[in-house]
């Protein structure tokens, strides 16, 4: 399909080129940077929605403020495709999210324009605040701006960072991307009123006096929206303003008639911390994704004409979706459970439990802390909760999960998703870190599925079990397509299972890694090796006896897992240590992810990133037994 027609980006290759151009200029510019990022997405995939919705606030940011002196911060960042447009990357655009290519989010060794990496949320406003005290401590930098969703304000970590802002006082931006409220229709027309306003009056008499300028329907319009995220009633100072900062808004983050005299006023006249509300339609330009119930918030590769995407075709069912539906069958045998996510009920399955129990799923938001100790409180109130979170979103709880539901031995059940590397989304988002920071808990009971029917056993026996926290982790994508199990099954607690037997060399996996286990255990009897195949299950408690039995019977243990140094593996190494197996001389490897972070590609190049393919598999098994027999390195050779 052929690219859009794009005169005044053609001309744009930072965000200096922004200053030459009029304000009827910069509107045309923003319509080409819509119109690239739907033609650049609709290659690679990516978050479009979100992207779309912010166009006109990167233009007229960047256009306003001194980037990349002046500091931009986007808030999680998967947001940020108009804005690397705009910085000089145009040219990889459509490298977005692929091996080697562009991150999907902000990204600081990628561009001087990202001073502050990002994936997670609510961390904007407190890096913000951090390079404005720079700033006034005499460091080169110039002004900080925080770009914020209105979800992502939801958070504690934002509200804790406004507090200190205001209390601070710093000349500090502040915008409130508010793209789930609307404001009635007749507000669009603020912009003839606000313009003469913005540019005009006194900085102090802006904040104070714009709705009182407006005629009646638009002053309502613009209070309601006001209240609606404030919970506020009219005539109260704002809860930002409670805070310590001047609150501007709502405007119409669409409107560069707005946008551009309410960020001029603000840049030139500022001596503290502001708050600019700007309303915007998530997915905004494009019909198909404004039409979409989700905004088309992360798409695959798609048409641009139809808006429809070129999903893959798998026969096995998404591990997401086997979790849903077996909790959902759960909770229809045991009225007792409940469902927490931080807002990712979809994401989590849970939306398929929510659909036939509503009143028994609770989305927090994004609050992963409080999703926790919420769950730790309805399990010590005789509930039996599931607290489905994301591998790298639950690092955000671990003091709570350490704290409120370890320490207190309370039954609270983690489905932790995306385990393992996920793709395109990179290093934020791997699954890296939860069993190392699980399995050292006491209390914890720890488990990984090697395929959707393990996890469909591992959800019924959560359900069942009232001892303490348990885990159980899964990855993203499709299972492996085996055969799923035709009744309700549970496992017994910290028991592991032998599927393939021999004599030389074990394999001991823990989690979605059994099949290149498997795979390599076919190509070393291909060399005449005999390899037993055993799955782990459980990296707390871990079945002794089987880790005792592979060690003693075999001249090399091989222990396999898609996780960081620390975790299944180190525990194993702990116990046969404590039992003298090495005196005995066996030949140990522990296969992990390796110390470092891995950038995005797909997760088949990001295992072979790791040294975790079948092939590697053999090759560390080659190695081991090759340091008892040389014959076997050259067999490796």
């Amino acid at each position: 399909m052929s690219r859009p027609n794009t005169p005044f980006l053609d001309r744009v290759a930072g965000s200096a080129d922004l200053k030459v151009l009029s304000d009827a200029e910069l509107k045309s510019l923003a319509d080409e940077v819509r119109a690239e990022v739907i033609s650049a997405v609709s290659e690679t995939g990516g978050h479009l929605g979100s992207s779309l919705g912010v166009v006109e606030l990167a233009v007229a940011i960047h256009a306003v403020f001194n980037t990349p002196h002046d500091k931009l911060v986007w808030d999680v960042g998967h947001q940020c495709y108009p804005h690397k447009v705009l910085t000089g990357r145009r040219d990889r655009i459509r490298t977005l999210r692929q091996k080697d290519g562009l991150s999907g989010f902000t990204k600081r060794s990628e561009s001087e324009f990202d001073p502050f990496g990002a994936a997670h949320s609510s961390t904007s406003i407190s890096a913000a605040l951090g390079f404005a005290t720079a700033r006034d401590m005499g460091q080169s930098t110039g002004d900080a701006i925080a770009v914020i969703g209105d979800g992502s304000i939801s958070a504690g970590m934002a509200y804790e960072a406004m507090n200190n802002a205001g209390h601070e006082k710093r000349r500090l931006f502040v915008i409130l991307n508010d793209n789930e409220m609307s404001i009635a229709p007749p507000v669009g027309a603020m912009s003839t009123y606000l313009s003469g306003l913005y540019a005009n009056t006194p900085f102090h008499k802006m904040a104070e006096g714009f709705e009182a300028a407006l005629p009646g329907p638009l002053r309502d319009g613009a209070r309601r929206a006001r209240q609606l995220v404030t919970g506020l009633p009219g005539g109260q100072g704002t809860l930002f303003e409670e805070l310590g900062f001047t609150y501007i808004g709502p405007i119409d983050g669409h409107d560069m008639s707005q946008l551009l005299p309410v960020l001029r006023a603000a840049r030139t006249r500022a001596d503290g911390p502001i708050l600019i509300h700007c309303c915007t339609v998530k997915g905004k330009g494009y019909a198909p994704a404004e039409k979409s119930a989700d905004k088309y918030h992360g798409v695959a590769k798609f048409d641009v004409i139809s808006g429809e995407q070129k999903k893959g075709i798998s026969n096995a069912p998404a591990y997401t979706k086997v979790f849903g539906q077996t909790l959902t069958q759960e909770a229809a045998r045991d009225s007792s459970i409940v469902a927490v996510t931080a807002a990712m009920p979809s994401g989590t399955g849970l939306n398929i439990m929510a659909d036939r129990f509503p009143a028994r799923v609770f989305d927090v938001g994004i609050a992963e802390q409080h999703g926790v100790t919420f769950a730790a409180g309805m399990a010590a109130g005789g509930l039996k909760p599931f607290c489905a979170i994301y591998s790298t979103f639950l690092q955000r709880g671990y003091d709570q999960v350490v704290h409120d539901v370890a320490l207190q031995n309370l039954p609270v059940r983690f489905a932790i998703d995306r385990a393992g590397l996920v793709g395109a989304d990179g290093a934020t988002h791997a699954g890296a870190f939860d069993v190392a920071y699980l399995a050292n808990l006491p209390n914890f009971v720890v488990m990984a599925a090697a395929d959707e029917a393990d996890l469909v056993r591992m959800v019924c026996t959560a359900a069942d079990y009232d001892g303490g926290p348990i885990a159980f982790r899964y990855p993203r994508g499709e299972g492996v397509g085996v055969e799923m199990p035709e009744s309700r099954e549970t496992l017994e607690i910290g028991k592991g299972r032998i599927l393939e037997e021999g004599d030389t060399v074990a394999f001991l996996s823990f989690g979605a890694h059994l099949a290149e286990c498997r795979a390599a255990a076919e190509e070393l009897r291909a060399r005449g090796i005999s390899v037993t195949v055993a799955d782990a299950r459980f990296a707390k408690p871990l079945d002794k006896n089987l880790i005792e039995q592979l060690a003693k019977n075999h001249a090399a243990l091989i222990t396999v897992e898609q996780g960081a140094q620390g975790g299944f593996g180190a525990h194993v190494l702990h116990h046969l240590a404590a039992r003298g197996a090495f005196d005995r001389g066996l030949r140990i490897r522990t296969m992990t992810l390796p110390d470092r972070f891995i950038d995005q590609a797909s997760p088949a190049d990001m295992y072979a990133d790791a040294g975790l393919t079948a092939k590697d598999i053999v090759a560390t098994s080659l190695e081991a037994l090759g340091a008892i027999h040389g014959e076997f390195g050259q067999i490796r050779a």
